[in-house]
């Protein structure tokens, strides 16, 4: 919607001060918050999830918890967010309808390549006593034995000195730099909000790996005394934002919104209750704080992300562009109900295999939601990154035990199909696969092999985090049968002769 032919008011704290009592209302005043977390990686996820329950805080009282928002490279967001004074309209769709909110956490939102002075001051602040980040998994720049992969050229830029850093792993060390001289006592906690097993363990460990590779083994040995970091789980379906969303925002509130977020009435983070410098009282918004987020993490990544990784690839190659409208075809219940029942929760530790059916039930709801158009392109973005974490696990533990995955190799079979460029409008150019993923360059041609058995050798050999089934024969067996049926039969029917519907 064009805000010069719109006669609404572009969403503002002036606009909101001129509130009529009809449209929604903020709970408190924004200006009279000041920041006390940084939070790196400014998207949708974030505003859907970590900012509302430091919106709840905020109006609780608790006004010393506000969010400077930062993004590494992109501008559009952040530019965007200032444009409206930080606001932004929080839309919670169901098949009941959409509730529209407007929230006011972020009281700061920048770029950090260009404004690196600004984010600095920001992290050396003793001011600020949590640093959140979500940078999805490829942000952490970990190999596949989950230690730091110093050849990733960004990583390396940062530790010859690259200013402004091209990393969070750079920011984060030059902003504790700059706090350890001149605030040595002041302590943080710096918490991951990523799909990562043992988030806050594995971006300690790349932080000290980072600090120790560039020299700074003073900065590095002072870690544990004055920062902490506590492992986190985090869950919410928050599609990318469309125009039909700025649409809807703008009907419900009388606001122009240039950047809203529709999300799922259902919200969940789990979090181990070690927080170095105080923290929100987040308990009061219905954040569970656990000693076995561990737990939750399987759960989530073998289940949820797991299983959505299945329905984006699937999707894909049988034409079916939401996760909404691929979960209702019949034939692809019956393959979430074999993944989950026959292999992802026999894999499980077995302390969680008495709630993991109900878990399971909640999630086919959840997918099916249409009030959100969440596209199968999004979540099969990044799967050389994603598939090491949300499948391999089962694969492995399933592997070890004799026991057949047919589930997860026709999935990793689609994969390999979609870095082909085959999707259901037919072949992709040679340079451009169905789907996008930071390798894609070097897996396309490999994916595109005439012999399916040496496709998948060649694509699983290239992988980091795939390299270990490349070893197992039975494994490149049974995904190779599965992409020889995708290349011949096509998805429809492929999934019908697996599932039997």
């Amino acid at each position: 919607m064009d805000d010069a032919q719109s006669p609404l008011p572009r969403l503002s704290l002036r606009a909101v001060g001129h509130w009529d009592g009809k449209r929604p209302a903020l709970r408190y005043e924004p200006d009279r918050q000041s920041v006390g977390i940084v939070h790196l990686g400014l998207g949708n996820f974030h505003r859907a999830h970590q900012a509302v329950h430091v919106d709840a805080a905020l109006a609780e009282g608790e006004s010393d918890w506000a969010i400077s928002a930062w993004n590494l490279r992109s501008r559009a967001l952040p530019e965007a967010m200032s444009g409206q004074d930080g606001l932004y309209t929080l839309l919670v769709c169901s098949t009941q309808g959409t509730e529209a909110r407007v929230l006011a956490p972020i009281r700061e939102a920048g770029c950090a390549a260009h404004m690196p002075a600004q984010l600095l001051e920001r992290l050396a602040s003793p001011a600020t006593r949590i640093v959140s980040l979500s940078i999805t998994e490829k942000g952490y720049c970990l190999g596949p034995d989950g230690a730091l992969d110093l050849a990733e050229p960004a990583l390396a830029a940062d530790l010859e000195g690259a200013w402004p850093p091209r990393t969070a792993l750079g920011w984060l060390a030059a902003g504790l730099t700059r706090r350890h001289a001149s605030h040595p006592a002041a302590r943080i906690t710096l918490l991951s909000c990523d799909n990562l097993s043992g988030n806050g363990r594995a971006l300690e460990r790349a932080l000290d790996a980072f600090l120790r590779a560039r020299s700074d083994e003073t900065l590095a040995d002072r870690l544990t005394h004055i920062a902490s970091f506590p492992n986190s789980m985090v869950d919410r379906i928050v599609p990318a934002t469309t125009d039909a969303d700025r649409a809807v925002a703008a009907q419900l509130t009388g606001w122009i919104d240039a950047c809203p977020v529709a999300t799922e009435p259902f919200s969940q983070w789990v979090i181990e209750d070690h927080f170095a410098a105080g923290r929100p009282r987040f308990e009061h918004s219905g954040v569970t704080f656990s000693d076995d987020v561990a737990g939750w993490e399987q759960m989530k990544l073998r289940l949820l992300n797991a299983a959505h990784s299945v329905i984006a690839y699937m999707g894909i190659l049988a034409g079916w562009p939401t996760v909404a409208e691929a979960v209702s075809q019949p034939m692809v219940r019956a393959l979430l109900d074999r993944l989950w029942t026959s292999e992802a929760i026999p894999a499980l530790p077995t302390r969680l295999h008495a709630s993991a059916p109900g878990y399971c039930a909640e999630l086919l709801a959840r997918f099916s939601n249409t009030a959100l158009a969440h596209q199968t392109a999004q979540i099969a973005m990044d799967g050389s990154k994603k598939i090491p974490l949300r499948w391999l696990p089962t694969v492995l533990t399933l592997e070890q035990r004799g026991q057949a995955w047919p589930v997860l190799a026709l999935a990793l079979a689609a994969w390999i199909r979609a870095l082909e460029g085959v999707s259901h409008h037919g072949e992709g150019t040679p340079d451009q696969p169905a789907i996008t993923d930071p390798l894609a360059a070097l897996l396309a041609p490999l994916a595109r092999r005439p012999d399916p058995a040496q496709a998948v050798f060649a694509v699983f050999r290239a992988v980091p985090g795939l390299v270990v089934l490349a070893d197992q024969p039975a494994a490149c067996i049974a995904v190779t049968r599965a992409l020889a049926r995708l290349r011949a039969e096509g998805a429809h029917t492929t999934l019908q002769r697996l599932t039997g519907v």
